[in-house]
């Protein structure tokens, strides 16, 4: 049976069980959820500024606390929204790696990682529902852990449950695109928000050889 990753976005991640469930019909399925709205409503309420730099949210030590109990919410949430064969892991609790980003805080560039917790969910038949904290712990961007999880897991692809259609060039869907135009697109500065993580985790992954589809977009060698 093939082993994938699957990336939940928070704003998403009440209406992926059925989806999750049926990719797992056929796959062993590790799960990374985000938690980005629900962050920045809690931030607000607790009167913390709310910083992005390149898509990544600046954090402080009192912002970690609400992205952990974000965090948590969001991930109980999506595990019920699964059923029994979920299982709640937190990365930093598991040994999920990072590299740490001062410039933002409490933030870390997720590295690949084989994490034994997530093996053995996987071993017995369940789904491992990680949320994306980092030893530290360090607040890591969800797109990039599920990136960092699908090539230390040496999954077959990544798959990006989002509520976008996917890559929007020119007001329409872009079906494929390769390593080099990506990277030539982030590069370039023409993408704005949540795109650029997640295109950039794709690139990632591709680049160590995992296929990664945002919506409707292959991103691929």
């Amino acid at each position: 049976m093939s082993r994938i990753v699957v990336k939940v976005g928070g704003a998403v991640a009440d209406a992926s069980g059925e989806a999750v469930l049926a990719l797992a019909a056929d796959h062993e399925v590790c799960v990374v959820h985000g938690a980005g709205p629900q962050i920045s409503l809690e931030m607000e309420r607790a009167g913390i500024l709310v910083e992005f730099v390149d898509g990544r949210r600046v954090t402080s030590p009192a912002g970690l606390e609400l992205v952990r109990a974000s965090f948590a919410a969001v991930n109980a949430a999506l595990c019920a929204a699964i059923g029994d064969r979920a299982v709640p892991l937190f990365g930093d609790e598991i040994g999920l790696q990072a590299e740490p980003v001062p410039e933002l805080g409490l933030v870390g560039n997720a590295v690949p990682s084989r994490p034994q917790a997530i093996l053995d969910v996987l071993e017995l038949g369940q789904i491992p529902v990680v949320a994306p904290l980092a030893e530290g712990p360090l607040n890591v961007n969800a797109d990039e852990a599920a990136a960092a999880l699908a090539l230390g897991l040496g999954v077959d692809e990544l798959l990006f449950l989002t509520g976008v259609d996917g890559l929007i060039l020119d007001g329409r869907v872009v079906e494929e695109i390769g390593i080099d135009a990506a990277t030539d697109l982030l590069d370039g500065g023409t993408l704005q928000g949540g795109i650029i993580p997640k295109l950039g985790a794709a690139v990632t992954a591709a680049r160590g050889g995992v296929a990664a589809t945002i919506g409707r977009t292959l991103v691929a060698r």
